[in-house]
């Protein structure tokens, strides 16, 4: 692999994809054949010790490092492809989104090692991955970092529309969430707020004179009010049924005369939108969330953070835990799209005495079979900036007290493992 540019020198690798059994021991047996290893570290979760599938390998030298990615990466360990790239010290380089393609419709036969072998003809790539589901199997698209702009430019000319396998790839510049143009185009309409009787019979009468339906389904969430999806097979249709529906009235005029002072109309009002992803959804609620608590003064007191909770856990039972230590002003178990517990939640105290008893009485406490973590609650740049201190060149590093002790080998202080 070349050494130009901006290549990392120094002599730390990150491998992926690991199997959760792999130890350090057996990354040791097989990094040690092609040159002195320094340290090894396979990174773990905090609380159950399970490895997260990664580690970080560091060499006393770069040419070993060098000579260890080209003769072992996408070797087979434990049964499974590992994937190996040299560490990268600077997050920015990775989240500059400079010299990412995406390349989809990829054929499912495609892995990590023929995606490397097509696209490493025209540069030097700092990572390439075929995205995989749970059980491994491919999802039809993957990703390339070169380390240039010019090779990815390249790549995407040479390659965008060629035949891989059994079909033709689209290879484009990678954009991130946030720069992604918002969809335009669209035939799938969601609908809430809609009457208690409402069935497919009224749903026609209400949205088929805007366009043919191609299909659609009315359902009902866990209260029992009813919301539906309709698909039409033109776009202009669907839209044209967003700007007349959205915020109609459908209320009869018994319902109207009950209506209280505290209902809000996004309450009752039609709700009929451009159906969106889960991962939109969660986006925009991030989004929301994130304009509320900036105009809005936090609530007083100290907002501590617990995790491994079990999934049956309530904000009832959450309060109740915590309730011995002092006043709790707030207590929310974070909950999935199946009601059922996150694993994590937050608890609020007046005080911060109170609050220093209860992560004093409750840290590593087992309940319902799991020990608990508790700490005080950060904000994710907060958090940020602490790892970012902890795992700086002057600090300890996530490979400090790695496999090895403290020879961590030429340049190998504190380095920051990216993927």
């Amino acid at each position: 692999m070349a050494t130009g540019g901006s290549t990392p020198q120094f002599a730390a690798l990150y491998v992926g994809d690991l199997h959760p059994d792999v130890t350090e021991a057996m990354l040791w047996e097989i990094f040690n054949s092609v040159g002195p290893v320094g340290s090894i570290r396979v990174c773990r979760d905090s609380i159950s010790r399970k490895s997260l599938g990664y580690a970080y390998i560091n060499f006393h030298s770069v040419a070993d490092a060098e000579r260890a990615l080209e003769t072992l990466n996408y070797s087979s360990i434990k049964g499974r492809a590992c994937r190996i790239m040299f560490s990268q010290r600077d997050p920015s380089l990775r989240k500059s989104g400079v010299g990412n393609i995406f390349v989809k419709n990829l054929d499912r036969n495609i892995d990590n090692k023929a995606l490397y072998d097509t696209f490493s003809l025209f540069g030097s790539i700092l990572s390439c991955k075929v995205a995989a589901d749970a059980q491994g199997k491919s999802r039809g698209y993957g990703f390339v970092h070169y380390e240039t702009e010019e090779a990815a430019k390249q790549a995407i000319e040479r390659v965008n529309n060629m035949q891989i396998g059994d079909k033709q790839v689209q290879v484009q510049s990678f954009l991130s969430r946030g720069d992604r143009p918002a969809a335009v185009d669209f035939t799938n309409v969601y609908a809430k707020n809609l009457p208690d009787d409402f069935d497919d019979k009224k749903l026609e009468e209400m949205f088929g004179g805007y366009g043919t339906i191609t299909s659609s389904c009315i359902l009902e969430d866990k209260q029992g009010r009813k919301f539906c999806f309709v698909n039409f097979d033109k776009t202009e249709a669907a839209k044209k049924a967003v700007e007349e529906l959205n915020g109609k009235d459908l209320r009869t005029d018994e319902q109207k005369s009950q209506q209280k002072e505290e209902d809000k109309p996004e309450d009752y009002l039609l709700y009929v939108s451009r159906a969106q992803t889960k991962a939109e959804r969660a986006r925009e609620l991030r989004e929301k969330t994130k304009a509320t608590s900036g105009s809005q003064p936090r609530a007083q007191g100290v907002n501590l953070y617990i995790k491994n909770l079990d999934e049956d856990i309530t904000d009832a039972s959450l309060r109740e835990l915590f309730e011995p230590f002092g006043t709790i002003t707030s207590a929310v178990a974070v909950k999935d799209e199946k009601d059922n517990c996150k694993g994590f939640g937050f608890v609020c105290y007046a005080s911060p005495d109170e609050a220093t008893k209860a992560v004093t009485e409750m840290h590593l406490k087992v309940v319902k079979g799991k020990p608990l973590y508790v700490g005080l609650a950060e904000k994710k740049e907060q958090r940020q900036e602490r790892l970012r201190q902890r795992y700086s060149p002057g600090g300890c590093g996530p490979m400090g007290k790695g496999m090895g002790g403290k020879d961590m080998g030429k340049g190998g202080k504190g380095m920051m493992g990216g993927k």
